[in-house]
């Protein structure tokens, strides 16, 4: 005999168990990680600056890469109303 198959209430759903600041820390890696790959590129094109300017000058390429992507590209342009789910 058959007997009615229930959904089990027990069921693994990634979606709702992945905590949801991972995305935000994987998403920060990132962004640090090219951030600092292209900072090092621009900086050693650069020719004749001292060890200390050539500091300041990847770490504000470095804050600049931030500044761009959270409060310009994240902030601005991902928040628009047309990019969101409306239906």
């Amino acid at each position: 005999m058959i007997t009615n198959m229930g959904a089990n209430p027990y069921i693994h759903i990634p979606k709702e168990s992945w905590p949801n600041w991972t995305w935000y820390a994987i998403e920060c890696i990132i962004v640090i990680a090219i951030s600092m790959l292209t900072s090092s590129k621009i900086t050693d094109s650069i020719e004749g600056l001292t060890p200390e300017v050539q500091n300041y000058v990847f770490m504000g390429i470095v804050g600049l890469f931030f500044l761009v992507w959270y409060i310009g590209i994240r902030g601005l342009i991902l928040k628009k109303k047309i990019l969101r789910n409306s239906y």
